[in-house]
């Protein structure tokens, strides 16, 4: 009766891939959080060191305290969907002492999401800054109402 022998070299190969993965098991038993998937595919006590950080945004509502009438001009036109913070910057320290002044929104703050690019949607409106009239573009545009001159 004639028994099959493997070749050395696969016994070889077969002993250093059991080795990678032996080693991988250990190391990641190691080193993988234990709250690891706990609530998906990332660590779960992240959750509670996000949660435990102060909040900078003040959101839309916070700023409709007291600047209903400039909220109620943006919900009629295209900037509806946009936050305040995205133009005028992080508002938190506004809305908790109004003597410290958020951003003041310039023309560069515009650009952001209106100079050409590729990239962006077709129905977005779009300027080629050097083509257009300037980088001031609140002189022609009023930013709450970018559709009416001021």
């Amino acid at each position: 009766m004639h028994r099959f022998k493997l070749p050395p070299q696969i016994l070889r190969l077969i002993l250093v891939a059991m080795a990678i993965v032996g080693s991988y098991l250990v190391a990641r038993s190691f080193l993988v959080p234990p709250s690891f998937g706990e609530y998906g595919w990332y660590r779960g006590d992240a959750l509670k060191l996000i949660a435990a950080r102060d909040p900078v945004f003040a959101g839309k509502q916070a700023c409709d305290e007291c600047h209903s009438d400039i909220l109620h001009k943006l919900a009629k036109d295209a900037h509806k969907t946009l936050s305040c913070e995205g133009c005028h910057g992080v508002s938190r320290e506004h809305c908790d002492n109004p003597d410290i002044l958020p951003v003041k929104a310039t023309g560069s703050h515009c650009i952001r999401c209106h100079e050409a690019n590729l990239a962006r949607p077709a129905w977005l409106k779009q300027i080629v800054v050097k083509d257009h009239y300037g980088p001031k573009c609140t002189e022609c545009h009023l930013p709450h109402q970018p559709t009416q001159s001021p």
